[in-house]
């Protein structure tokens, strides 16, 4: 696996080395040995998989507060996505920026999400899934969120949004008082 940065610190790109040959193809999809640098002395406790239908269909933004803040790595196991992630860490020199990369079944790419970064992706092949590791378990109390189409991040989404959850669509606009979230 090869990890590569992002303007963002803390958030990681992990490319993974497919091999393949007439039968088809292999890839290592999580090593705790070559992801140390990413992980420190974190352990992965919670692994999810979805699957969105809808081309343009958007998940996100989301995150969750300390003490319940985790970290995600995200990889496409199905399909195409374009995959967004957030700095809201308070006092952070990229604090607002977003990056994005895109994931797909094809390159095997893995977006390491740090705490305090939101998360979210656009579906560019119907029926795409996504597989995350989290370094904390889900707590419905601790769930943040901000809206994609937020004017002061200005995300650029690669297509028109066609779908989003009415939960996603409920989360606050941010503003020039919002400070961050801490860990």
């Amino acid at each position: 696996m090869k990890l590569a940065t992002t303007p963002i610190d803390g958030l990681m790109v992990a490319g993974a080395n497919r091999m393949g040959d007439h039968r088809g193809s292999f890839a290592r999809l999580f090593c705790e040995q070559e992801l140390k640098p990413a992980l420190g002395g974190r352990r992965i406790v919670q692994i999810n998989q979805s699957c969105t239908r809808r081309v343009g269909a958007l998940r996100g933004m989301h995150f969750q507060y300390a003490p319940h803040a985790e970290m995600k790595m995200v990889r496409c196991l199905k399909g195409r996505v374009w995959d967004v992630a957030v700095d809201l860490r308070k006092n952070s020199p990229t604090f607002l920026v977003w990056h994005a990369v895109e994931l797909s079944a094809e390159n095997a790419d893995m977006m390491i999400i740090p705490e305090g970064c939101a998360h979210g992706f656009q579906v560019l092949e119907p029926d795409s899934e996504l597989l995350y590791l989290h370094t904390a378990a889900y707590v419905s109390s601790a769930e943040g969120g901000i809206r994609h189409d937020d004017p002061l991040l200005a995300i650029k989404w690669p297509i028109a949004v066609t779908d989003v959850s009415e939960r996603d669509k409920a989360h606050p606009l941010l503003n020039d008082n919002f400070s961050g979230v801490d860990l």
